[in-house]
């Protein structure tokens, strides 16, 4: 995957996707996710990441309606649950987030798991017949593994925009990084602090403590050094623009070969249904 410099909001130029963007994971408080929204958008983000799962939605929407920033600005994306993923209940459930959002259109539209009721052929022809209503800009997967990435790419002719999965220094993800390089698909990593682990790392502190910055800002650079976008969870104006901060952290070499030699390995976010 090209490793493409972000412009002053975070936007990689060829993709239209900004590389640093707003989780709203377990953010379920509908006055403090509006807040939340808002703030970030007002900081300078222009993602904004939700899903059906979340029950949030209609508080992102009340968000970006509250933000002084146009629709059009604002690369937004919510995420189809496991129980809605046939055919009618990709359409139904889609169309219903839509107007919990307020909006015509979403700029992604995820498959969260392949799990429950994802079969390739319904669930994809389901969402192939949104992107063609313009209902949905871009198609994407989450928690997919590569032999799900292969059979998705084969149904949608290529046309898989993102998978989005857990990634951080401590879950680097190396096999669906070289994957989504060779297949010029983007990553997003979700859980890209590992849930906060990364403030307990040596290698981490070291590399902040040369830079003057956190933990947290370093794991975002790093992220944002091998091409990946992320999308931490914040609720607090204070995390928000510390989050944001992390635009202006520049590595080098050798902090990312510092990060690259972290050897413990932990997952995050590790459900029954998981495909791994």
């Amino acid at each position: 995957m090209s490793q493409q410099q972000p412009g002053p909001d975070g936007t990689p130029r060829a993709s239209g996707m900004p590389m640093l963007g707003l989780g709203t994971w377990e953010n379920d408080d509908h006055d403090r996710c509006v807040e939340s929204v808002r703030t970030a958008l007002d900081t300078g983000y222009r993602h904004v990441d939700t899903a059906q799962a979340y029950g949030n939605e209609a508080a992102v929407g009340e968000g970006l309606d509250a933000a002084d920033v146009p629709r059009e600005d604002v690369f937004l994306a919510t995420k189809v649950w496991n129980d809605r993923l046939g055919y009618d209940d990709v359409i139904h459930s889609t169309t219903e987030s839509l107007d919990r959002l307020g909006v015509g259109s979403v700029d992604l539209l995820y498959v969260h798991w392949p799990a429950g009721e994802y079969d390739p052929e319904d669930t994809l022809a389901a969402f192939a017949e949104l992107h063609d209503r313009g209902a949905i800009d871009r198609i994407g997967v989450s928690n997919f593994e590569p032999e799900h990435l292969d059979t998705a790419r084969e149904t949608l002719d290529g046309s898989v925009f993102v998978n989005q999965v857990e990634c951080h220094p401590l879950l680097p993800q190396a096999e669906l990084r070289e994957y989504a390089g060779a297949h010029d698909i983007e990553l997003v990593a979700y859980s890209p602090l590992a849930r906060g682990k990364v403030s307990e790392i040596e290698e981490l502190t070291e590399v902040a403590t040369k830079h003057d910055a956190s933990e947290i800002q370093v794991s975002l650079a790093w992220l944002r050094e091998k091409g990946i976008t992320a999308i931490p969870k914040a609720t607090s104006e204070a995390h928000i623009r510390d989050n944001w901060a992390s635009l202006s952290l520049d590595l080098d070499a050798e902090d990312v070969d510092a990060i690259d030699g972290i050897d413990e390995r932990e997952r995050q976010v590790d459900p029954g249904f998981a495909p791994w």
